[in-house]
């Protein structure tokens, strides 16, 4: 394994951040005291800092000595999750209602780990923008980042990003050409019918009813309107009526989400959802209100950045340890709003099955968005050497498309 050694020697350091900031999680566009952590860290390490974009947003700027050469992004998410922590070790949670279960703490702190080294040592051509984006967990930071002139300000090649994947063996990676993470997609429909005695359903325009059946029509889409090559998941989540036993309501709401990992399937399934829907509600006398709202792409990587990238870390942690081909996962990550506009890869680091928690954590599992979750700090080297190996073959090779 082919990790930088001055980052094992700073390990206990990285180690003291990602834990202050366990501590002291924030949520989306609120993440003033870890943009603080992150601005003040920079800055120590002498490397020139721009503040601001989508409010809490940091950008360092470090300029390589090796001469001129493209550009290249390195993108870290700061937030945390509006949720309650089960853990009770010394760095949990002091915000209640508030905990990074999903590891954004070790994001950031193995991009600092990485922008130390790569400050002490410019060996390389170009410049390095180190990008630590506020804002992923649903609020869509790195679009509002963009929209802010981020691509404009700090015109880059390339861009990547990294996620840490419990399950997967710790020391391991993982990736793929294509579409790595799902669209994230929500729905509501509002069917509005008449209310009335249970006894005399016939006195009312049910809801109810009219709502179980649409549930069942729905998946009708995905069994068959939809293309049996196209992958997406139709997942109804709640359905919400009524208040008393015998009381036919007035209303009845069906929300969900919907997944895919393209955009045509995507749009067939918003057309026939509003067609069933409303041809539902009309056999039934009930009004339908729907509505559909698009929150974050598929995740695309780019051919050509996810093969370097799968080289970069066979070359760090030998074959075997790397799936460029791994299977995607229907979760959602806003960094596909930064690959729609630059090309890069998005790769899953693996945390391994949650064997490093310390005495007090809690009794669920080490998943993401899970109460009981800790990331694992193992994996702060590693990751930090991901990212100087990816600039320091970058440099080398000029970037990757000519």
């Amino acid at each position: 394994m082919q990790l930088v050694e001055p980052l094992l020697a700073w390990h206990p350091e990285l180690t003291a951040i990602r834990r202050d900031l366990h501590a002291h999680p924030e949520l989306g566009f609120e993440e003033q005291r870890t943009s603080d952590v992150v601005a003040r860290n920079l800055e120590s390490w002498g490397i020139p800092i721009h503040r601001g974009l989508a409010g809490t947003g940091v950008v360092g700027i470090i300029q390589g000595d090796a001469g001129e050469g493209p550009a290249i992004g390195l993108r870290a998410d700061m937030d945390a999750l509006p949720m309650q922590e089960a853990n009770t070790f010394a760095h949990a949670s002091q915000n209640p209602g508030r905990m990074h279960a999903c590891g954004h703490d070790g994001h950031t702190t193995m991009l600092l780990g990485a922008a130390r080294y790569l400050a002490q040592h410019r060996d390389f051509k170009g410049i390095v923008y180190v990008i630590f984006q506020p804002a992923e967990e649903g609020g869509g930071g790195a679009a509002r980042m963009i929209q802010e002139g981020l691509f404009e300000k700090f015109p880059m090649a390339a861009v990547f990003g990294m996620h840490n994947w419990p399950g997967l063996p710790m020391g391991t990676f993982g990736l793929t050409p294509g579409a790595i993470m799902g669209s994230s997609n929500e729905f509501a429909i509002v069917l509005r019918g008449r209310g009335a005695h249970a006894a005399m359903p016939h006195l009312g325009a049910d809801p109810v009813i009219a709502a179980v059946q649409l549930a069942q029509s729905l998946q009708s889409i995905v069994t068959r309107n939809k293309n049996p090559a196209d992958t997406a998941v139709l997942s109804i989540t709640q359905i919400h009526a009524g208040s008393a036993d015998n009381v036919i309501p007035n209303e009845a709401v069906l929300r969900g989400t919907v997944r895919t990992f393209a955009t045509a399937p995507l749009d067939l399934i918003e057309r026939r959802m509003r067609e069933i829907a409303e041809h539902t509600a009309a056999a039934f006398d009930v009004q339908c209100e729907f509505s559909f709202h698009r929150n974050y792409p598929p995740t695309i990587n780019h051919a050509p950045e996810s093969a370097f990238a799968a080289e970069v870390l066979r070359e760090m942690v030998g074959s075997d340890a790397v799936d460029a081909d791994v299977v995607p996962s229907m979760g959602a990550e806003d960094f596909a709003f930064m690959l729609e506009k630059v090309p890069g890869c998005y790769i899953w680091a693996g945390a391994g099955d949650g064997a490093h928690r310390a005495e007090g954590h809690g009794m669920g599992p080490c998943m993401l968005h899970n109460g009981s979750y800790d990331f694992n700090d193992e994996m702060i080297p590693l990751g930090s050497s991901y990212w100087v190996r990816l600039v320091q073959a970058w440099s080398k090779a000029g970037g990757v498309r000519k």
